[in-house]
């Protein structure tokens, strides 16, 4: 296991965590336990309860009335309300009405949905302030986007550090920044895990704190095997490989910022703080493990091509991938013969254009036959240590091979830490348990 260097722990806090006084109260706790954590990052509040909404689409309900100019009032006093609980629960000497009542006439007036969606960080980083007797610093102050809608690192690398002063304690609210033009701009839904990225590099930072309901992550999916063991510690390529399956407990982008500095990040939860948790690093020792983690989606189609002397036609490729661009549509897989292409796609990239594709290739490349087949399922068996255990894929191979399962693609990355192999969908749930069985 990596050893963690003694310095500046960023803690961030998903909307799960702060959903409710009860719960900024174990937040609370969980700062002042540590005076290493001296940056706080902070979501809007998410659901209080299973039939309760997420303030973020409360918001993004008002911005769309607001623009129709239509009264936003009967949706902002759930926002209202929600805020003005957490503080008279949690005792605080706040005056939040003029910071709500702001925020209201803004939305009223038509203000942008980047706006109206950042106010519930935006307005909870107020309250958290408050409750840790921190410094409030607005993310809109330090966090910059270029003309192009990109970071603008250094910019904002500087003005977080000019703020995050050593020996006090700041919170700021995560998921948005300001544009070029001077507006408000966010993050994707779910960027407040890019926002503590961000400040963790600024701060050179020793770890990343990522707090959620989740003590890290499981080796699969709990719903396909309930007995799924925790990943103690994981590298952000193997995390990347996995996220891109579906196995989402961080924002995709949340590791390009600490990869940069080699800064862990820490997947935590905050109902159980004395949980180890998930430690994600540059990297690790593969050790006895060879597989960390497997992950799998449905909802891919196979367009196959045939020629013969494919392989001897200069450009074959280009002019297949150069169709697929020019419809819009990325492509997931290639696997290749000497004589036979195979391009997988994701079903929510075509759409309604594959018809409209299997024309343009053929006019494209006249291939001898051209088919295509959905109803794929793709899993990826991840595990840095693949690339030095001899028989790794023939013990991939035998057990879906056990399990009766038909392989229908299979894909090695060059980095040789990722196996992916399409199945049919009907299959992905008894694949992902054999493949578990065999590796855990």
């Amino acid at each position: 296991m990596v050893q963690v260097r003694d310095g500046i722990r960023v803690a961030k806090f998903g909307g799960t965590s702060v959903a409710t006084a009860a719960q900024l109260l174990k937040v609370k706790a969980i700062i002042e336990s540590d005076p290493r954590r001296s940056c706080v990052v902070v979501s809007a509040p998410g659901k209080a309860h299973a039939k309760d909404t997420k303030v973020t689409d409360l918001l993004y309900l008002a911005h769309e009335l607001g623009a129709k100019g239509q009264p936003i009032a009967s949706v902002w006093s759930q926002v209202e309300t929600r805020f003005l609980d957490i503080v008279r629960e949690l005792k605080l000497d706040l005056d939040l009405k003029p910071v709500l009542d702001e925020a209201q006439a803004r939305i009223q007036a038509g203000s942008t949905a980047d706006y109206a969606a950042s106010r519930g960080e935006a307005i909870h980083g107020v309250v958290c302030a408050a409750l840790l007797k921190a410094v409030y610093v607005d993310a809109a102050e330090v966090v910059f986007f270029d003309k192009a809608g990109r970071l603008d690192a250094p910019r904002t690398y500087a003005a977080i550090k000019s703020r995050c002063i050593p020996g006090r304690r700041v919170v700021i609210p995560g998921f948005y920044g300001t544009a070029a033009n001077g507006e408000v701009k966010t993050f994707s839904r779910g960027g407040s895990d890019v926002s503590g990225s961000i400040v963790a590099n600024a701060v050179d930072a020793a770890l990343y704190e990522n707090w959620t309901d989740v003590s890290g992550f499981l080796m699969t999916d709990p719903r396909i095997v309930p007995e799924a063991k925790g990943i103690g510690e994981i590298t952000y390529g193997e995390l990347r490989e996995l996220s891109y399956m579906g196995a989402n407990v961080l924002h995709e982008e949340a590791v390009f910022p600490v990869r940069e500095k080699s800064i862990p990040i820490n997947i935590k939860n905050t109902n159980r703080p004395e949980d180890a948790g998930t430690l994600i690093v540059a990297d690790r020792d593969p050790g006895h493990q060879v597989v960390v983690g497997i992950a799998g989606t449905k909802g891919f189609t196979v367009v196959a091509l045939e020629k013969a002397l494919m392989n001897s036609e200069i450009g074959f490729a280009r002019k297949v991938l150069d169709v697929f661009a020019t419809h819009g549509i990325s492509i997931e897989h290639m696997p290749t013969g000497i004589d036979t292409m195979s391009v997988i796609v994701s079903d929510k990239q075509l759409g309604a254009k594959l018809e409209a594709v299997l024309e343009d290739l053929q006019g494209a490349v006249h291939p001898d036959s051209i088919k295509a087949t959905p109803g794929m399922a793709l899993i990826a068996t991840v595990g840095q240590g693949m690339s030095h255990a001899i028989g790794t894929a023939a013990r991939l191979f035998a057990a879906l091979a056990k399990a009766r399962v038909n392989i229908r693609m299979i894909d090695q990355g060059s980095s040789e830490q990722n196996i992916i192999v399409g199945v049919e969908e009907a299959d992905l749930a008894t694949a992902i348990r054999a493949v578990y069985a065999e590796f855990a």
